[in-house]
């Protein structure tokens, strides 16, 4: 079963093949399913990040410098609100208002409300 077609190699240039290599580069980008949407086997576009990556300057050596960071002063914390429910069943609304203080007693009365 010989055909008579001789094969070729496909050429791409440069900028296509950074496309290609920056789509897959994208959050959640499967490399399958974007060499599949330019109809490009994917052990292709996969080497052709390979070669991405290898071409890319390394990384400045890191010193053991001191470096002084500024941080902003903690945020004020805000007065303690009370808890506050609204229940409405039916034609019927009903606000309740809890102090804070006593988080626990009112988990305590909803619990005996609700059963």
């Amino acid at each position: 079963m010989a055909s008579d077609r001789a094969a070729t190699r496909r050429r791409y240039d440069d900028e296509h093949k950074a496309q290609v290599v920056a789509e897959c580069d994208a959050p959640g980008a499967s490399v399958a399913k974007v060499a599949m949407s330019h109809g490009i086997n994917a052990n292709v576009v996969h080497r052709w990040r390979q070669l991405a990556r290898e071409a890319r300057v390394p990384a400045p050596e890191r010193t053991s410098e001191f470096v002084a960071v500024s941080l902003a002063p903690p945020p004020v914390a805000a007065p303690a609100r009370d808890i506050q429910v609204q229940l409405r069943r039916g034609a019927t609304a009903m606000t309740i208002t809890w102090p804070m203080s006593a988080s626990a007693e009112f988990a305590g009365w909803m619990r005996e409300l609700l059963r």
